[in-house]
């Protein structure tokens, strides 16, 4: 009964996704944590309507679901501005995701194929080449791969479904606190550490490195400012 939930919540958000509003929420979703809009900007339904090319329906309904996503804020007989993630809000998100990162570790170790291990196996190989080679962009895609990676073995579609979205909540800094050397080849010991963990079936171990990893990163963001 529990799995057959999941997988509801899942194919309701796939659907969503791929629905008119849904694409007009992810786009401004994008937009909203990319940068593209700062704090406190007015986001006008019909400016974004002519530039998505639909009309303010869909527009209307993707900023009262970004209002409960706490990215939009919508005031009454004036509009909807957003509030975006605060400094705060981007501490709280790591926290929570540190033990949500090593609970997804643990579920690994009891879940995890050869095929999976073998592509994390690759992953960290290649995060450690393009990190010696200075490729911050690739570095910041295969951190993304690495997480992923793990998220699906853990085997809940929940869980991935949440840290995905914490995981892309945290982009912009990610990619700040990655294009630093230090942090960089910091993070590849990280992986490879919670790779052989895994590859061990050490589930205790496993969820500890995981959530150190990302509380290194928090440490790295004070440390950097960021």
């Amino acid at each position: 009964m529990e799995e057959s939930r999941d997988r509801t919540a899942v194919q309701t958000e796939v659907t969503d996704k791929y629905s008119l509003r849904g694409r007009v929420f992810h786009r401004i979703r994008e937009d909203i944590l990319s940068g593209k809009y700062s704090e406190n900007e007015e986001l006008k339904e019909a400016t974004i309507g002519a530039e998505f090319g639909v009309s303010r329906t869909p527009v209307r309904e993707a900023l009262r679901q970004l209002e409960l996503e706490g990215l939009v804020k919508i005031v009454p007989n004036k509009g909807a501005y957003v509030t975006g993630i605060s400094l705060k809000d981007t501490r709280d998100i790591y926290v929570i995701r540190s033990y949500l990162e090593g609970l997804a570790a643990r579920w690994a170790c009891e879940r995890i194929t050869e095929a999976e291990i073998e592509e994390l196996e690759e992953i960290v190989y290649l995060s450690e080449f393009h990190a010696r080679k200075k490729h911050a962009d690739q570095i910041v895609e295969l951190d993304n791969k690495f997480h992923s990676s793990i998220y699906k073995a853990s085997g809940s579609k929940i869980l991935e479904h949440e840290l995905t979205t914490f995981h892309h909540y945290l982009e912009r800094i990610r990619k700040q606190s990655l294009r630093k050397e230090e942090r960089a080849m910091q993070s590849n010991g990280e992986y490879a550490a919670i790779l052989e963990a895994i590859r061990k079936r050490d589930g205790d171990l496993a969820e500890k490195l995981a959530h150190e990893h990302i509380i290194q990163t928090i440490e790295h963001m004070t440390k950097e400012g960021l």
